[in-house]
C-alpha cells in the first residue's frame, strides 16, 4: 500500500494491458528508426505520460498505465541533462520490466494544434536522422 511516501509511476502507451501484465525491453520504439529498445521508460508526472500515450505508435487508443519498476531505474537521458537541465519531467527508464497495477482512465490529452506541434518535431527529428538516446 502506498502510504504517500512513494512515487507514483506512469507508462503512457497505445497497448492494451491489464493489472499484472509486464512491460518489458525489446519492443519497438516509437521514435527515430524503429529500434528495438533496450529500456522501457516511465515518468512521475501524468503530463509526460499524456505525451507517451499521445505519441504512441499502434492502431489503439493511448492509454497510461500505473507502473511499479522492478528494477534499478535512472534518469532518461532524452529529456534529462543531455537536453533539458535536470529531470523536469520527472522522466526515467529501466532495463528491467515494468509490472503494471492500474490504468489512468480519466486524463486529458494536449489541444490538437499542440499535438500536432510535436509530432511534427518528432517527424523532423527522424528526418534529420536524430535517434533516441537508448544505450
Amino acid at each position: 500500500m502506498n502510504d504517500g511516501t512513494e512515487e507514483r509511476y506512469y507508462h503512457g502507451t497505445c497497448a492494451d494491458l491489464t493489472p499484472g501484465d509486464l512491460i518489458e525491453p525489446g519492443y519497438t520504439s516509437n521514435f527515430g528508426s524503429r529500434r528495438k529498445a533496450n529500456h522501457v521508460y516511465l515518468t512521475a508526472t501524468v503530463d509526460a505520460a499524456v505525451w507517451g500515450a499521445e505519441l504512441a505508435i499502434g492502431d489503439g487508443p493511448g492509454r497510461i498505465y500505473v507502473v511499479v519498476p522492478t528494477g534499478p531505474i535512472e534518469d532518461d537521458p532524452n529529456l534529462t541533462d543531455k537536453k533539458f537541465p535536470g529531470n523536469p519531467t520527472k522522466s526515467y527508464r529501466s532495463r528491467q520490466p515494468l509490472l503494471v497495477t492500474d490504468e489512468l482512465t480519466e486524463w486529458e490529452g494536449h489541444a490538437d494544434d499542440v499535438l500536432q506541434a510535436m509530432k511534427d518535431n518528432v517527424a523532423r527529428a527522424k528526418e534529420l536522422g536524430i535517434e533516441a538516446i537508448d544505450d
